[in-house]
């Protein structure tokens, strides 16, 4: 199983490759793609689609997993989040891949035990299960990181960590 999860953004969107096996769940890659504000809306859309399709391909993923969006402040945001989940539902679909979505209180939970932790809570968490990973340059990171271990874990919950 390899989930690759995924904290999108319209500006920069965190990912992870996650590899499970009987044996434990291996952190394999994980950083952020940083998409310009000079750039349209449609140029982002096409560099979301085309970098993730090469994560997708680079790592024979079987798997996506990302936080459900919530509705906050600026409509506008959430409307063109939904055009990357978007593209991540098409990929999941070309690519017969298992789409699992989380709200964000289920990442928090699972990963702190608190359903509303900060982001500085589920990056220590992160460190904690992954030490040798470098303290990321983004909460971005992160996120998508814990993202993608409650994909491994939604399966299976006696895993180990492979450090």
């Amino acid at each position: 199983m390899v989930i690759l999860g995924v904290d999108p953004g319209c500006r920069i969107s965190g990912y992870s490759v996650i590899y499970k096996s009987s044996t434990g769940v291996q952190l394999r890659q994980c950083g952020y793609l940083s998409m310009p504000a000079t750039r349209t809306l449609p140029e982002r859309v096409a560099q979301f689609h085309d970098f993730f399709k090469l994560k997708i391909t680079e790592h024979n993923v079987t798997h996506i997993a990302l936080e459900t969006p919530f509705l906050g402040k600026n409509s506008q945001s959430f409307l063109k989040l939904g055009y990357l989940r978007g593209i991540l539902y098409l990929l999941s679909v070309q690519h017969t891949l298992e789409l699992i979505e989380f709200t964000p209180s289920q990442v928090k939970q699972a990963l702190t035990g608190y359903g509303a932790a900060s982001k500085e809570q589920v990056s220590y968490m992160v460190l904690k299960l992954f030490p040798t990973m470098t303290t990321p340059a983004k909460f971005d990171i992160s996120d998508a990181v814990a993202v993608g271990l409650c994909g491994a874990w939604q399966t299976d919950s006696r895993l180990t960590y492979i450090r």
